[in-house]
């Protein structure tokens, strides 16, 4: 089988000054779509892979992050990408989705 997507690693930092180098440059609009962007890329290809589980660090903040994540993730949970997704019992900044299960 011929992979194109990258192998995305299990534990994704959704903060733009993990994945930006000039995050400084954005408003805070746009570097919250880039994180959504981040995420869409790394659980397609996690999906693409076939894994099992991906972890989404999204921290505290005002929340913003977390509650667009969320919604995203409901839109993969019902078109059936995923299976579900819960905040992680160690850390409430990470989210852990469960694809395949």
């Amino acid at each position: 089988m011929n992979r194109k997507l990258p192998k995305p690693p299990l534990t994704v930092d959704l903060h733009a000054d993990s994945f930006l180098t000039d995050y400084d440059q954005y408003d805070s609009d746009e570097l919250l779509l880039e994180s959504l962007d981040r995420l869409r890329e790394t659980l397609d290809a996690a999906i693409y892979w076939e894994y099992t589980e991906i972890k989404f660090i999204h921290g505290r903040g005002k929340g913003i992050l977390k509650q667009e994540i969320y919604r995203l993730l409901d839109d993969y949970k019902y078109s059936g990408a995923i299976s579900h997704y819960y905040p992680s019992y160690q850390n409430e900044d990470i989210v852990i989705v469960m694809i395949g299960v």
